[in-house]
């Protein structure tokens, strides 16, 4: 199959011509801001609050059944995990039942994804922990334990408003794009992280001992030793209740796997491994006899509304913020995924006003900063979930516990929860093998990966988030000031040009050399990328220029001998003929007499030759030649920048230093691929003028060249002509 195209060689100007350009009209986004109509205010209705769009067009007879059956689905998860997480987090139990019910139906009525499921989550209570337990020392925690952890209540609950307060405020200014800064290897090195923290603070539950609460750097590294240190008093009781219900659950899980296809619903495990463990420490009595910690006192019924401490908010402003960005992009990630299996859209904004509402209004009703999980979230939608309708679901059941079933647990040995949170990081700690992958796929990639576990271990969960982000952002800027330069030739018979040192086939064009970088051009790489351009054509540019003006300051000093002699010659007609030619600067004397010299005035003849020749309009012979100094082999060059995407001020002047380097050894420089915007940009920056015009930028590489080759410079032994456009 060929292809055929006839179109006219085209530089920049003429195409604008051609094209008819004009600049594209501006939008102002503000503007709309301040519109009020009827219409405006139902759109802003809707999209704040999207359950109005949704449910009135719910499919009763096709979807309600299996949002009924994934709704007690999540339920009969979230009640062993969020008192399983609310331990996690340094708080009693009872509180995760409370961040189980209030941000799930708060997002029941903003959230735009229909099959995340809302509630507590590991590394959130990691995260809250961390917070909790360095900020309310149990200092008397051999004598109370209990009373610490109710000390702890007020802190995480103003945590969670001022986590609603950031992530609302980003959503209403449309900020929901900061989560593109946390990529993918980021967050998984970073949950992976945190999945080792969260199991390591989960050993004292396992062996029954007494840990002192730690934050900071190495505060991971430190715990972890004075466990090892304490294992000799470990509770033999506590240990055999959390290996029992461990290996319970792993084999239900296991047993899930192998018979998913045949099961209408995955056994429950968590659950019979809650009440089976809460029946067998009633009738044996685990708590007074073997000296297992138990969950104890849990309330019945609502609490009410308790207003957060502002006073906090200094402290907390930090954790805060990284706690509502690891939130977000946790949610937002595994909502993503979910809208394009199931062809919907999700809107990270709302999604960011969503969350922040169900932590800020649960942090009034004593709840702690809440995410989503991906193991629920995998429930909710295997198990027929169409609607957040399974979420009302599982909130309403989360309430009736609450309301009615929650004493029943009182007896529930903490280390039947340590075992569910264990067991739960599978998932995570399997993200280990992104070692091996990301090592085959993309080592930067690895890199980022492998520096934010380790920072996040060594420096704790806020400290190690703020170097991965640090991190992976200056490896963008190293990556970009680390490009791939090329110079290209022409693929034969086509006008595709490509690295001439990655294809075979691909050779240069006579007197002709194109230049390509695979980055931007800006302030970071501009000296760069002009030192590489120097290096790839093969001509040392700058000791030519010098070895230039050397030889021409040298002309200029003759030439000023030569007129002291002439007018200290003897008057009887006898003179020197001198012949300068002011546009090279190229002196000859003769030794003949002659009644007439020829000699261009001193003060022309000195800017000339001391000039350089910078300009070097139409000059008659080369220049470099006249001077006895080697000329480039090639007669143009062009400079591909169909990669950039923007340009500054430092861009702009060293794209100006390069036309006037070249143009001073002979070699005339053209432009090539700009996309328009760039092209504005240029002009705004007064980058064209009287010598470089739009004439010197061709829509293509091929343009360029064959423009190149048409006007290109004659043979040594013909006179030069400047390139005229």
């Amino acid at each position: 199959m060929e292809l055929h195209v006839k179109r006219p060689l085209l530089n920049q100007e003429q195409l604008e011509q051609l094209g008819h350009w004009g600049p594209a009209p501006r939008t102002y986004q503000w503007r709309t801001w301040f519109q009020c109509s009827r219409s405006r205010a139902h759109g802003l209705l809707l999209k704040y609050l999207p359950v109005l769009s949704w449910l009135p067009h719910y499919r009763v007879r096709e979807w309600l059944l299996g949002d009924l059956l994934s709704g007690l689905s999540v339920a009969i998860m979230q009640l062993p995990q969020g008192l399983a997480y609310a331990l996690l987090a340094g708080l009693p139990p009872v509180f995760g039942l409370y961040s189980s019910f209030y941000p799930v139906f708060i997002y029941f009525l903003f959230g735009t994804s229909r099959h995340i499921s809302v509630g507590t989550f590991a590394i959130m209570s990691v995260m809250v922990g961390s917070v909790t337990e360095s900020m309310v020392v149990d200092e008397t925690v051999q004598q109370n334990t209990n009373s610490t952890e109710e000390a702890r209540v007020p802190l995480a609950s103003t945590l969670s408003v001022l986590v609603g307060l950031f992530q609302v405020a980003l959503g209403l200014v449309q900020f929901g794009f900061v989560v593109n800064y946390l990529s993918e290897p980021l967050v998984r090195g970073y949950t992976t992280a945190a999945s080792v923290q969260v199991f390591v603070s989960q050993l004292k539950y396992v062996f029954g001992i007494q840990v002192s609460s730690r934050s900071g750097p190495l505060s991971l590294i430190q715990t972890f030793i004075e466990i090892c240190q304490k294992l000799p008093n470990t509770v033999i009781g506590t240990m055999v209740t959390a290996l029992v219900a461990g290996v319970a659950l792993v084999m239900v899980k296991i047993l899930n796997e192998k018979l998913h296809r045949r099961l209408p619903l995955p056994i429950p495990g968590e659950l019979l491994t809650l009440i089976v463990a809460t029946g067998i420490s009633y009738g044996a009595n685990l708590d007074s006899r073997f000296n297992v910690d138990v969950v104890g006192s849990i309330p019945a019924g609502l609490i009410a509304p308790v207003a957060p401490k502002p006073e906090l908010f200094a402290k907390l402003v930090g954790n805060a913020f990284a706690i509502a960005m690891v939130g977000f992009a946790i949610a937002i990630s595994l909502g993503k995924i979910f809208a394009l299996r199931h062809g919907y859209r999700v809107d990270s904004n709302q999604e960011l006003v969503a969350l922040g509402l169900s932590n800020f209004i649960g942090g009034f009703f004593q709840c702690f900063p809440v995410s989503c999980s991906m193991s629920r979230s995998l429930v909710q939608e295997t198990t027929g979930g169409n609607t957040q309708v399974a979420g009302a679901v599982s909130s309403l059941f989360i309430l009736l516990i609450i309301l009615k079933l929650g004493e029943l647990f009182q007896k529930l040995p903490k280390a039947v929860l340590a075992a569910i949170i264990i067991v739960n990081l599978k998932g995570m700690l399997k993200q280990f093998s992104d070692i091996r992958s990301l090592w085959k796929t993309n080592r930067v990639d690895l890199l980022i990966w492998l520096v934010t576990f380790v920072a996040t271990i060594l420096l704790d969960l806020d400290l190690g988030l703020v170097v991965a982000v640090v991190f992976s952002l200056l490896l963008v800027v190293v990556r970009t000031q680390l490009p791939r330069y090329s110079v290209l030739g022409q693929v034969p018979d086509t006008d595709i040009y490509r690295d001439v040192a990655e294809y075979s086939e691909a050779k240069e064009v006579p007197g002709v050399k194109v230049f390509r970088s695979s980055a931007t051009l800006y302030f970071a790489n501009a000296e760069l990328y002009s030192d590489a351009l120097k290096q790839r054509c093969g001509v040392d540019v700058d000791h030519l220029l010098a070895q230039k003006k050397k030889r021409l300051r040298k002309q200029a000093l003759k030439l000023k001998r030569q007129q002291k002699d002439k007018q200290a010659a003897p008057p009887n007609g006898t003179s020197v003929s001198v012949s300068v030619d002011p546009s090279l600067g190229d002196v000859k004397g003769s030794g003949t007499v002659d009644s007439r010299a020829k000699v261009n005035p001193e003060n022309e003849l000195e800017d000339v030759a001391v000039s350089g020749q910078e300009d070097a309009k139409a000059p008659d012979a080369s220049v470099l030649k006249a001077l006895g100094l080697p000329r480039p082999d090639f007669h143009t060059l062009i400079l591909d920048l169909g990669a950039l995407s923007f340009v500054d001020t430092v861009c702009i002047k060293s794209l100006k230093n390069i036309f006037r380097d070249f143009r001073e050894i002979e070699v005339e420089v053209y432009i090539a691929a700009c996309h328009s915007p760039v092209i504005t940009q240029l002009e705004t920056g007064h980058f064209f003028d009287a010598s470089i015009t739009k004439q010197h930028l061709f829509v293509s590489v091929h343009d360029a060249v064959t423009f190149a080759l048409q006007h290109s410079r004659p043979g040594p032994s013909s006179p030069v002509s400047a390139t005229k456009l």
